[in-house]
């Protein structure tokens, strides 16, 4: 079978890698997704990464059953790759709330109807090596604008200093994949292939510098202890009360008056915040008491 055939062993060690790596990127997110489940909510994550993802490796897919050629490996991962982000996205729509369900119906319609017409407009249109040559060129554009997403996110860690959101792991996986993947299609004489691993490459390259640059400036911002303005907060409730009085306490009232206030019982102290529907909170410069009376 053509698609079996495999003229180089380079070509099916770097495709087993890179089967390998990428089923290690398809399942990056589990941990969300697993959340996702557990709180029964997409908690404000988006869909749009997962229905590019889905996208683009329908195209792939497409791509590698009309190029032949030992394209196995590419079919194999790719053929994961719908699978995992399908259920993906039916998780999500599952758990979202009303508004994202409607963005990502749409989001999905809008994939589905341009996956059908460039199968229907390829197939139709163009024969032989050019139909894979356009394809291939097709997915070679989506492979680019999946790969330029991240661009979000070093923009924010150029900005805030902080790798919180660029988790190592995942760039290290995307740099590894697009190597073996740009490795398997230089072995295989496919341009389409090698292209758009050449821009992941760099991009993982260049996320991974920003991590060694800015991982100790996210310590030391995680470490400095946050200092907060004291605060004092009088909270009075003046719900049903139509007429109030605020009497100032002097501080430097007589001992006698002091000595009356120590020997009230903490009961009665008690009772009559209760009877003002007040809280008391002692300041550095003195007392404010507030009273209301209420008129029946």
């Amino acid at each position: 079978m053509e698609l079996l055939n495999v003229h180089h062993p380079l070509v099916f060690i770097f495709g087993l890698l890179g089967n390998i790596i990428s089923t290690g990127v398809y399942f990056a997110p589990m941990p969300t997704i697993i959340e996702i489940c557990k709180r029964k909510s997409t908690m404000g994550f988006q869909s749009l990464p997962y229905v590019v993802s889905l996208f683009s490796a329908l195209l792939w897919l497409y791509y590698a059953f009309i190029k032949g050629g030992g394209t196995f490996l590419l079919i194999s991962i790719n053929t994961l790759g719908t699978f995992i982000e399908s259920v993906y996205v039916i998780i999500f729509l599952v758990y979202a709330t009303p508004d994202t369900k409607k963005q990502t119906f749409k989001g999905l319609a809008a994939t589905m109807v341009l996956c059908l017409v460039i199968s229907l407009v390829t197939l139709l249109s163009f024969h032989g090596s050019t139909r894979v040559l356009v394809v291939g060129w097709i997915c070679v554009g989506i492979s680019i604008c999946v790969f330029a997403a991240p661009l979000t996110i070093v923009f924010q860690v150029v900005r805030t200093k902080s790798v919180e959101f660029m988790p190592l792991s995942l760039s290290c996986f995307l740099t590894l994949s697009a190597m073996m993947w740009f490795a398997y299609g230089l072995s295989l004489k496919d341009i389409c292939v090698t292209v758009p691993n050449i821009l992941g490459f760099l991009l993982g390259v260049v996320q991974m510098g920003l991590y060694a640059y800015y991982r100790n400036a996210s310590k030391e911002t995680s470490i400095a202890p946050e200092k907060k303005p004291k605060e004092h907060i009088i909270n009075i409730n003046l719900s049903m009360l139509s007429n109030s009085e605020v009497h100032p306490v002097d501080s430097g009232r007589s001992s006698e008056a002091d000595e009356k206030d120590q020997k009230k019982r903490p009961d009665d102290d008690q009772k009559e915040e209760e009877a003002c529907g007040i809280e008391v909170v002692k300041l550095d410069t003195g007392v404010i008491v507030v009273c209301a009376s209420l008129i029946n």
